[in-house]
């Protein structure tokens, strides 16, 4: 099973960015934190080539319910959330919550992953389209 999620969308890269925090918030997710891989490296003295920003966003009831249930889950928290250029194509996309649980084998989880999941999924294809 693959664990990523992405898609490709013909919007500019910073159009998807701002499309992204947009659906994102409409589906009671928050950035907690972004990172802008290029930016960061350049300051570094390193020159990158794509544009790359990495999310880091969180469903505070979602992640309540996960780390009562087991603590160990913070190993994978915040969500994150990755657009970036690839060719003439930005593409957004994430690790899918789902095969993250399924790595501690605690199947109570794997309800509220999978819908976690769907919520992100849904959040990325609207700032795709």
């Amino acid at each position: 099973m693959e664990i990523k999620y992405e898609v490709d969308t013909n919007k500019s890269f910073e159009e998807a960015v701002e499309s992204l925090k947009t659906s994102l918030s409409n589906n009671s997710f928050g950035v907690l934190w972004e990172l802008n891989f290029k930016d960061k490296l350049k300051e570094k003295g390193f020159d990158f080539d794509h544009n790359f920003k990495i999310f880091e966003v969180c469903n505070p009831r979602q992640a309540k319910e996960v780390l009562d249930r087991h603590i160990e889950v913070g190993y994978f928290l915040p969500c994150k959330i990755v657009i970036y250029d690839k060719g003439n194509t930005v593409k957004i996309g994430m690790v899918k919550p789902t095969q993250l649980i399924n790595m501690l084998g605690d199947q109570e989880l794997t309800s509220v992953a999978t819908e976690v999941e769907n919520e992100l999924k849904t959040a990325i294809n609207m700032a795709a389209n």
